[in-house]
């Protein structure tokens, strides 16, 4: 995840490496349920993009399927270790510090996309700007997976404006076949453990 949850009396980071000047609390050392769901079930396969990576853990997943995998984020810090497990791990991935809002600047297509924890902090121009993006690098009936916290979440974890089932469908209305939006969740290493969060599968098309 490259953004984190609003944390109650926090200010908002100036720069994403201030988000990992201690462990924040959605790097759990290990994928994301939902996404490790997938894998048992073989659904991830091909060229992988993981877009606002933060320390690389489902870069690292999908390079331990044998993947080709690719991990962005803004965050030196967080890419720093990314690239940091990948040797301890002794896995081949390539991480890129890049803006998930100008994906078409990397120049290059990927199927699937796994999205963990980034859509949920773009609105207005930056989320047009992010889903256009992601027509960009995905190839035609490509996938992109994505987990975003959600507007069943009651707790002071999240957006402001926490995601929609309104807002997944007006996001994907053009170009996209929306495959589902199923409730989920982000676990968390604090208090409450977790957030509310939908799980969305969208195809290019």
């Amino acid at each position: 995840m490259s953004v984190s949850p609003h944390q109650p009396g926090a200010r908002a980071p100036r720069e994403p490496d201030d988000l990992y000047a201690t462990p924040p609390p959605w790097d759990i050392g290990r994928p994301q349920p939902a996404f490790l769901s997938l894998t048992r079930s073989g659904v991830i396969r091909g060229r992988v993009l993981d877009v606002g990576c933060g320390t690389g853990e489902h870069t690292l997943m999908a390079a331990a399927l044998g993947l080709d995998a690719t991990g962005i984020d803004l965050a030196a810090r967080a890419l720093g270790a990314a690239e940091e497990k990948a040797r301890a791990r002794g896995e081949k991935v390539r991480f890129l510090r890049h803006d998930a809002r100008d994906l078409a600047g990397l120049g290059e297509q990927f199927a699937p996309v796994l999205d963990c924890g980034l859509f949920h902090v773009f609105a207005g121009e930056d989320r047009t700007a992010y889903t256009g993006g992601l027509r960009s690098v995905l190839r035609l009936g490509g996938r992109c997976f994505m987990l975003c916290i959600s507007d069943r979440e009651r707790g002071v974890w999240g957006p402001v404006h926490k995601v929609t089932r309104g807002d997944v469908e007006a996001a994907f209305a053009d170009g996209w076949q929306i495959d589902s939006v199923e409730p989920s969740a982000i676990e968390l290493s604090v208090a409450p453990g977790h957030v509310d969060a939908w799980f969305v599968a969208v195809t290019r098309i």
